[in-house]
């Protein structure tokens, strides 16, 4: 995927990757330092702690190179930032490597010993992959499709930019609830597990923060749905320009172009 934002950002930007030596510090440092992080998943496990704090000190480390490439992805942009405003394919490019450096940022902080024990197997965790995973993953894919399917058919553009512009607001806005609902019922569900009372006894049952999980979960199921209604938004989008129809509206100018004013 980083592949695909290394390919496809400079070609729909028609601008030059930012710098060629970042994207190959990029690649090695990601190659030589990943393949040590994988600890990072298994704190207080039978993992000997030796390998677990391995995993940890990678984690942090991997931080330096990741933010590397997304400042290398976005600042391809330099001098075309208006395209953000015009393009929403650019747009949804420019959010989905926004979400790679946020979770490569979460990562690494949720990799440290001492959060860990709070976010360790709860709702958290899981708002993290996800955020990577569909902010991440799934918008740099969403916006190579887009750029792919009119030349991979001949045609002249996509079938229809509004409805790519729905897309990217109900994918974003589907996320950044799924997300963000997740973190906050991970983070109670983490401090109901270590709740103690004076005769050192669990406060909570287990159930007991099952139930408690009940709104995230709703609310989780509203940014799915949303995220949802944005795939079948581009899957009609794509069917229809393979099939070789555009719809009439106005096409996305790339730059403005101030109006004449009249002579009084």
């Amino acid at each position: 995927f980083l592949g695909l934002m290394y390919y496809f950002v400079p070609k729909q930007a028609n601008r030059p990757g930012y710098s060629y030596r970042l994207s190959i510090i990029h690649f090695w440092a990601l190659i030589f330092m990943y393949i040590w992080a994988g600890p990072h998943h298994l704190h207080y496990t039978a993992l000997p702690d030796w390998a677990q704090t391995l995993g940890m000190v990678f984690s942090i480390m991997l931080w330096m190179p990741s933010w590397g490439g997304m400042i290398n992805g976005l600042m391809t942009l330099s001098g075309a930032w208006d395209k953000i405003r015009t393009d929403p394919i650019i747009r949804m490019m420019i959010v989905a490597i926004a979400f790679y450096g946020m979770s490569t940022f979460e990562g690494p902080m949720m990799s440290v010993k001492t959060v860990n024990s709070l976010s360790h197997y709860t709702e958290w965790t899981i708002g993290h992959v996800h955020s990577g995973a569909l902010g991440w993953v799934g918008m740099i894919t969403f916006g190579a499709i887009y750029y792919l399917t009119p030349k991979l058919w001949g045609r002249e553009r996509l079938y229809s930019l509004r409805m790519v512009n729905w897309h990217f607001w109900l994918a974003t806005l589907g996320i950044v609830v799924y997300a963000a609902v997740l973190w906050v019922a991970g983070i109670q569900q983490g401090l109901m597990w270590r709740e103690y009372n004076s005769q050192g006894f669990l406060v909570y049952s287990f159930a007991e923060t099952v139930a408690a999980m009940f709104p995230y979960y709703v609310l989780r199921a509203v940014g799915g749905t949303l995220y949802l209604a944005g795939g079948l938004v581009m899957a009609w989008n794509v069917f229809m320009t393979i099939r070789g129809h555009l719809r009439d509206e106005a096409a996305i100018p790339t730059t403005f172009v101030p109006q004449a004013q009249p002579a009084e």
